[in-house]
């Protein structure tokens, strides 16, 4: 096994800070020394897990210790790439950044994939992490050519990007909110190479699901299938939440996340507004438990029994990081530095025993169909170890 001795002094670091930081009066974690080891362990299993281009590391069950992989088309398969390269930024250790652009190599086929709007998840979170730290023109390449593939799934009748293809008997032209983040991919295609019609279409797409995902309150559905021939929505439902009226966590960080980041790209104040009002939604939300973990879906009449989703506390906590920066909202601050600070816990750490390739515990992935649920999997630590880094720069 890997062993990286200094990563618990830069562990300990990171998460002072995260204590010292918090304006809303969050108890300090007592056993701070006993988590930075702990995080240190989980860190070195991601370098231990073997590299298989037919295996990408998706989640796990803790009590069988069965591992779910999955090959490249998967819409996670980016994730653990992502994670290694965040890990390399985090550390400095040079042993992440070898396996990252192992892994990141098994991804590019990808490119090619029509059949997805994915296209962000995948090829973005591990080619566009690693151009971060690597001045690399085939990755430029890669992610350009993903962005042209991507670009023939936009309808411009409907003014946004189709996301599945199956379910046909019920939906026309579906558009989930999970594809906002897909978005970013098209932004940094166009500055890449010069070419707008990547950032044309990524406005659009934003533009679109502005105007038909929101509730008046400001919490947004899963699923819009819309009418090709008008243009407009047919349907609007839920996928992956409690019911089509319900409150999907993920779904609304989703949003969050999404807007704020087209609002680094375009400063049009419409997106930086529905950020802020979903985000208000999230945060203030009735059934937001103590410790900002939320629950898999804020309708679930189960609550509190229901299951947390740690991806979801940790995917808005990275996304309102962002949010505070154009702001200055210390309600936005505040509550990020409190899912990190619990996030970083034995109670949402694996344990140093488990032995696979994951960090966090507790995260939820497809509750209606029982998949995924209480889990560890792998964008819940992609979006961990993300908030960790703009933590740093705070």
């Amino acid at each position: 096994m890997n062993r990286i001795y200094y990563l618990p002094f830069i562990l300990g670091f990171t998460l002072l800070v995260t204590a010292c930081k918090l304006k809303n009066n969050v108890a300090k974690e007592p056993n701070n020394k006993e988590n930075t080891i702990l995080l240190s362990s989980r860190y070195n299993a991601l370098l231990d897990y073997p590299v298989d281009s037919l295996s990408f590391p998706r989640s796990m069950s803790v009590a069988t210790g069965k591992i779910r992989k999955v090959p490249s088309k998967d819409w996670c398969s980016g994730f653990f790439a992502g994670n290694l390269w965040q890990l390399y930024e985090l550390t400095g250790d040079t042993k992440f950044k070898e396996k990252a652009k192992q892994w990141t190599a098994f991804i590019e086929k990808e490119k090619f994939n029509n059949k997805t709007h994915d296209m962000g998840f995948k090829v973005f979170c591990s080619f566009g992490n690693g151009l971060k730290h690597e001045n690399n023109q085939h990755y430029k390449d890669v992610i350009v050519k993903s962005a042209q593939t991507l670009s023939t799934r936009f309808n411009k009748k409907v003014g946004a990007i189709r996301s599945w293809d199956f379910n046909k008997e019920v939906w026309d032209f579906p558009v989930i909110i999970d594809n906002m983040l897909n978005l970013e991919l098209l932004f940094e295609a166009s500055k890449i190479s010069g070419d707008n019609k990547y950032r044309d279409i990524a406005i659009q797409h934003a533009n679109t699901t502005l105007k038909n995902h929101f509730r008046p309150d400001n919490s947004c559905y899963h699923v819009v299938s819309y009418d090709t021939i008008t243009g407009k929505p047919k349907l609007k439902m839920t996928h992956q939440g409690y019911n089509d009226e319900s409150s999907w966590a993920r779904g609304q960080g989703w949003a969050i996340y999404g807007y704020t980041m087209c609002y680094r790209y375009t400063k049009d104040k419409a997106y930086l507004k529905q950020a802020e009002a979903t985000a208000n939604y999230f945060i203030n939300n009735k059934n937001m438990p103590q410790d900002g973990i939320v629950y898999w879906d804020f309708k679930d009449p189960a609550i509190p029994n229901a299951p947390r989703d740690a991806s979801a506390a940790a995917l808005v906590a990275s996304g309102l990081y962002e949010l505070y920066d154009y702001t200055k909202n210390d309600l936005y601050l505040n509550y990020a530095n409190k899912v990190m600070t619990s996030l970083s816990t034995k109670k949402y750490i694996l344990d140093k025993t488990v032995k696979g390739p994951f960090i966090l515990d507790h995260s939820t992935g497809h509750k209606p169909k029982n998949d995924e649920v209480d889990e560890p999997i792998v964008y819940g630590d992609y979006y961990y170890l993300e908030a960790l880094l703009r933590q740093k720069k705070k």
